[in-house]
C-alpha cells in the first residue's frame, strides 16, 4: 500500500518505490537507537551531541520511510519532511528536525558549530519520540514496488 501524499515525490523523482527489507528497518533503528542512547549522555561536548542526536534522528526517520516501502534520492531532509505522512508527526515535530537540519548544514558546510541549547534538548525529545514511533510500526510488511 502507498501513501497517496507520498506518490507526487515519487513523480517528481525526490523519492522511489522500493521494497522494504526487514534487516535494513532493524539495522536502521538500533543505529538510531545507539545514537540517541550516546547523544543522552552529558559528559559529551554539545557538538557530538547534536551531530548524534541528528544522526539519530534522521536514521529513525528513514526507517519510517523504509518501512512504507519508499527510498529517498540523495536529499537528506525529505525524510524528516515525510514524518507527517509516515508516523503521523505533527508539523512541530518535523519542523524541529527541518531546523536541525539547517543547523547541521551550517557546521558541515560553512563551520558554523554553535550548538542551540534548546534545539538539543528538543531535538533529543523528539528522537525518542520517533523511536517509540519507529519501534512500534512491528515487522515489515511485505510489499512489491
Amino acid at each position: 500500500m502507498t501513501l497517496p501524499p507520498l506518490e507526487n515525490l515519487v513523480k517528481s523523482g525526490q523519492l522511489k518505490l522500493e521494497k522494504p527489507n526487514q534487516a535494513e528497518f532493524d539495522g536502521l533503528l538500533k543505529s538510531g537507537s545507539a545514537r540517541l542512547n550516546d547523544a543522552g549522555k552529558d559528559s559529551l561536548s554539545p557538538e557530538s551531541r547534536f551531530d548524534l542526536a541528528y544522526n539519530a534522528a534522521h536514521a529513525l526517520s528513514l526507517a519510517a520511510l523504509r518501512w512504507h516501502g519508499y527510498r529517498p534520492d540523495n536529499r537528506r531532509y525529505i525524510v524528516f519532511q515525510a514524518l507527517q505522512h509516515t508516523l503521523g508527526m505533527p508539523p512541530e515535530q518535523w519542523r524541529i528536525l527541518d531546523k536541525a537540519h539547517g543547523n547541521r548544514n551550517l557546521a558541515e558546510y560553512d563551520g558554523q558549530v554553535e550548538v542551540d541549547a534548546q534545539l538539543l534538548v528538543e531535538l533529543i525529545k523528539v528522537a525518542h519520540t520517533l523511536r517509540a514511533k519507529v519501534a512500534g510500526l512491528g515487522p515489515v510488511p511485505p510489499k512489491t514496488p
